[in-house]
C-alpha cells in the first residue's frame, strides 16, 4: 500500500487545511455574520443541489468507476468513452432541470408555511446542482486515472478560500445578504471550471467525430451497470438530504441550519477516511478484472482496520472536548450534542465497513445491492416521519444513525456469503477495548481545567497520546504505524537544512 499511503497523506493534509477553512467558514463566520435560519437556508439547498448533480449524471460516476479500466490502456477509446459519458450528464442535467421547473408549484405549497425563505431561493437548486454534476464526472474520471490531488485541491481549499473571502465582503456590509447568496451559488463553478481546462490541456479529453467501438453484450452490460448503480446512488443520496428537507418542512430552516452544521462536523471527522477511500476505490474494479480475490480481501481489512482506528479517534477528539466546542457556538446548538452523538455512531459504521459497498456495486451481484438500497430509504423515511414530530432534529439523526447500521450491515453478511471475505480481524478488536477504556475515564473524571482552551488542548493532547501513542507503541495496527512513520519521515526531510 506504498503509493496508496503517499497519494493518501498528501491528500489528508491538503483536505486538513481546507477543513480548518471550513470551519472558519461554518464555524464561525456562518454562526457569526449569517443568521441561523440563513445558515439553513445556505445548506439545505447546497444539500438539493448536490441531490439534482446525483440524479442528473444517470450513473456516469459509476460507470466510469467501475469500466475505465477496460479502456485505459487505449487513449484514444479512454476518451471517446469519457465523452459518452458526458452526453448521458448532459441529457440528465435538461432531465431533472425540466422536473425541478415542474414540480416548482408542489415545493412551495409544502414549504412556504415553515421555510418560506427557501421558496424565495428556490431556483439556485439549479446553478450549483449543474456546477456539482461537472465536478463530480470530472473527479470520477481523474479519480480513475488515480489522479487526486488537484480535485481535491480545488474543492476542498481553493472554494473554501474564496467562500472565506465572500464572507468577509459580506461581514464588512459591502454586500447584502441576495447579493452574497447568489455570489456564493456561482463560485461553485470554479472547481469544475477549472478541471475542464486541465483534463483538456493534459489530453486526457477531446471533442471529436470519432466514435467508441463496443461489442452490443459489452454495451449491455454498461447500460444494465450504469441504471442499477444509478438507483443505487439516488437512494444512498436522498437519505442524506432526506433529513434536511424533512426537518425544513416539519420544522423550519432555523433547526435545519442547526443541524446542516452537526452534519458538516461529523462530516469533517471523515477527511482522513476519504482521503484513503479516494485512493482504493479505484483498485477495487481492476482487482475484479484482474480476478485477484486474494488482493481484495486484504484490501478490504486493511481500509476497515485503517478506518475503524480513524473514525473512532476522530470521535474520541470531539466526544471528550463536546462540552468547550458546543459553549462556542449560540443556545439553539446546544441539542446538536445529542445529534453529533446518533450521526458519528452511523457515520463510524459506515467507516468501519469501508469497502463493502465499492466491492459489491461492483461486482457481477451489484443488481442485489439495489435491495438493500430501497431497505434503507424506507426506513429511515418511516423513521424521520415519525420522530422528526416527536423528537426534532435528535430524531432525524436516530433515523440516519439506525438506517446505515441496517443498510451496511445487510451490505457485509451478503458480500461475505458471495465472496467468502469479510473485514475483521481480532487486532481490531484491542483497537475498541482501547477507545472504550479512554471514553469511559473521560466520562469518570469531570473538567480538570477552568478554562475552556486549556481544557480543549489537554484533552486533545491526552487524546493523541493516550490512543494514538498506545496504538504506535504495542503496534496494534500495523497500516496506521506505517502511516505515522510515513508523515514523521516527511516532517524530518522538510526540517533537514540544505547543503
Amino acid at each position: 500500500m506504498g503509493f496508496i499511503q503517499k497519494d493518501a497523506l498528501r491528500t489528508m493534509i491538503i483536505t486538513y487545511l481546507g477543513l480548518l477553512l471550513g470551519y472558519l467558514n461554518k464555524g464561525i463566520l456562518f454562526v457569526l455574520i449569517l443568521s441561523t435560519e440563513e445558515i439553513g437556508l445556505i445548506n439545505l439547498i447546497l444539500s438539493v443541489g448536490l441531490l439534482f448533480a446525483q440524479l442528473s449524471n444517470l450513473g456516469a460516476i459509476n460507470a466510469i468507476a467501475k469500466f475505465l479500466p477496460f479502456f485505459r490502456e487505449n487513449n484514444e477509446q479512454k476518451q471517446n468513452f469519457f465523452v459518452l459519458n458526458l452526453i448521458f450528464v448532459f441529457a440528465g442535467i435538461l432531465l431533472f432541470s425540466s422536473i425541478v421547473v415542474l414540480l416548482q408549484s408542489q415545493i412551495v405549497d409544502y414549504y412556504s408555511e415553515k421555510s418560506a425563505l427557501f421558496v424565495d431561493y428556490y431556483y439556485w437548486i439549479l446553478p450549483i446542482g449543474i456546477a456539482n454534476v461537472f465536478f463530480l464526472v470530472f473527479e470520477a474520471y481523474l479519480r480513475s486515472l488515480f489522479k487526486n490531488i488537484l480535485s481535491v485541491f480545488l474543492y476542498e481549499f481553493i472554494l473554501r478560500i474564496l467562500i472565506t473571502i465572500l464572507l468577509t465582503i459580506l461581514a464588512f456590509d459591502w454586500i447584502n445578504f441576495n447579493q452574497f447568496f447568489i455570489i456564493h451559488a456561482l463560485i461553485y463553478f470554479v472547481p469544475s471550471f477549472v478541471l475542464l481546462i486541465y483534463l483538456y490541456k493534459s489530453n486526457e479529453i477531446k471533442f471529436n467525430r470519432s466514435t467508441l467501438k463496443i461489442s452490443r453484450k459489452f454495451k449491455k452490460i454498461i447500460f444494465s451497470f450504469s441504471l442499477f448503480s444509478y438507483t443505487n446512488t439516488i437512494g444512498s443520496l436522498t437519505v442524506i438530504t432526506m433529513d434536511a428537507l424533512m426537518i425544513a418542512y416539519f420544522i423550519g430552516l432555523k433547526e435545519t441550519g442547526v443541524y446542516t452544521t452537526i452534519i458538516y462536523l461529523t462530516s469533517a471527522m471523515q477527511i482522513p477516511y476519504k482521503s484513503l477511500m479516494r485512493i482504493t476505490n479505484p483498485l477495487i474494479p481492476q482487482y475484479w478484472k484482474e480476478k485477484a480475490m486474494d488482493k481484495m480481501s486484504e484490501l478490504y481489512q486493511k481500509v476497515s482496520s485503517i478506518s475503524l482506528v480513524i473514525g473512532l479517534f476522530m470521535f474520541l477528539l470531539v466526544w471528550v472536548n463536546r462540552v468547550e466546542l458546543f459553549s462556542f457556538l449560540p443556545q439553539e446548538y446546544q441539542a446538536g450534542i445529542l445529534v453529533f452523538l446518533f450521526l458519528m455512531i452511523g457515520r463510524l459504521v459506515d467507516m468501519y465497513f469501508g469497502l463493502n459497498g465499492t466491492i459489491l456495486i461492483t461486482s457481477k451481484k451489484f443488481k442485489y445491492d439495489i435491495i438493500f438500497t430501497f431497505v434503507l430509504l424506507f426506513s429511515v423515511f418511516v423513521l424521520n416521519y415519525l420522530l422528526i414530530p416527536k423528537c426534532g432534529i435528535i430524531g432525524a439523526a436516530i433515523a440516519t444513525s439506525f438506517g446505515l447500521l441496517a443498510y451496511n450491515l445487510c451490505r457485509l453478511i451478503f458480500v461475505y456469503f458471495a465472496y467468502e471475505i469479510h473485514p475483521f480481524n481480532w487486532k481490531q478488536i484491542k483497537v475498541i477495548v482501547l477507545f472504550s477504556i479512554i471514553c469511559l475515564a473521560f466520562e469518570f473524571s469531570g473538567q480538570i481545567f477552568q478554562n475552556r482552551f486549556v481544557e480543549l488542548i489537554f484533552n486533545s493532547l491526552f487524546v493523541t497520546i493516550s490512543f494514538l501513542g498506545t496504538i504506535y507503541v504495542l503496534n496494534l495496527e500495523p497500516e496506521i504505524n506505517n502511516y505515522l512513520k510515513t508523515g514523521l519521515k516527511f516532517i524530518k526531510s522538510k526540517r533537514k537544512p540544505e547543503r
